[in-house]
């Protein structure tokens, strides 16, 4: 009988994607492996862009606990083999409580450390015994090793997306768009709009499409460097909307966010402005990244928290439009 896993990682969007590189080693090792995913509802949709995820359980955070005792009912129905818990928070020791088999075989369970005391020392103490970069795809890899499972070599690139994306965004990717996410969930890891009005400016052969959310006005300050040149699609398209046209985008150019991560996984060419964050460094062989040595980086996990520069986010208005401008033509050129 081929065997069942269950990965567990609800959010966030870029530490699900960087997650779904495990899926490489599991059917490396186990290729009739049968893959269940739990996200959380509201960002569980782009895991179906990967139809090797026989099943997405899609958890609904407003259920609460009772919603969650509910679903490990469901999942006890499974009997699992392997357990990947690779978010370890309350919810998902609470799954793996309720699905530890008291009475037969127990399944396997592994679970991605969030090395608390590592994270104490960088970033109160400023002591790094993190690898550098941290790359969070290796890191979700590691703790499969205990099920021999190290090769995460992989050439899959049948990535499922509806048809009709094929029609909606048609002629939207030209051989020069660039496609740019100026967004990021806090504001001390975004590259400045000034910095991307004059990218835009000195990059005039170039068309662009601007990736965000509903909430990103600022890309209407953006798109105003050259309304004829630049597509503003921020709130305009769904998560799995949005990955289509990273997959399908020439050049991505981001800081640490989901759809850099996601460019990372395509092995789409991508430019990583990567400032404050710790964690948020890509893996692949097609990313460039962009970045500067300042003794107080990194200084958060995600980019909250106040900045203690005296130029405020010195270590992402530094990288110069120039700067990105000429890897831009290195790498799409005209």
């Amino acid at each position: 009988m081929a065997p069942k896993f269950l990965i567990i990682r609800f959010s966030s969007i870029g530490d699900i994607i960087q997650c779904m590189d495990v899926i490489n080693g599991i059917k490396n090792r186990f290729p009739d492996a049968e893959i269940h995913w739990i996200a959380r509802k509201d960002m569980s949709s782009f895991l179906a862009m990967d139809k090797r995820i026989d099943h997405i359980w899609a958890f609904d955070k407003k259920e609460g606990l009772q919603g969650l005792l509910r679903m490990a009912e469901e999942l006890k129905k499974e009997h699992f083999d392997y357990i990947y818990d690779a978010h370890s928070n309350i919810r998902s020791n609470i799954l793996k409580y309720k699905l530890r088999s008291f009475f037969g075989k127990k399944p396997h369970i592994v679970l991605r450390r969030k090395e608390r005391g590592k994270r104490f020392l960088l970033f109160k103490l400023g002591i790094n015994r993190f690898p550098w970069p941290f790359r969070g795809r290796i890191s979700y890899r590691k703790p499969l090793a205990r099920w021999s499972i190290t090769d995460f070599t992989s050439i899959y690139e049948d990535w499922h997306f509806p048809e009709e994306f094929g029609t909606k965004f048609s002629g939207l990717i030209t051989p020069q768009t660039v496609t740019l996410v100026p967004s990021a969930n806090w504001p001390k890891k975004r590259w400045p709009v000034g910095h991307w009005q004059k990218l835009i400016e000195l990059l005039p052969e170039y068309r662009f499409v601007l990736l965000a959310g509903p909430a990103d006005s600022f890309c209407d300050e953006i798109r105003n460097a050259a309304p004829e040149r630049v597509l503003n699609l921020a709130g305009q398209t769904s998560l799995l909307e949005s990955c289509y046209l990273v997959l399908h985008s020439r050049l991505v150019i981001s800081a640490d966010t989901g759809f850099m991560h996601a460019a990372d996984l395509f092995k789409t060419p991508t430019l990583a402005l990567i400032g404050p964050t710790a964690f948020g460094f890509p893996s692949g062989e097609n990313s460039t990244v962009l970045e500067l040595p300042l003794p107080c980086r990194p200084c958060t996990k995600d980019g909250s928290g106040k900045c203690k520069r005296e130029t405020y986010q010195q270590c992402m208005a530094d990288i110069t439009p120039r700067q990105v401008a000429l890897e831009v033509r290195r790498h799409l050129p005209v």
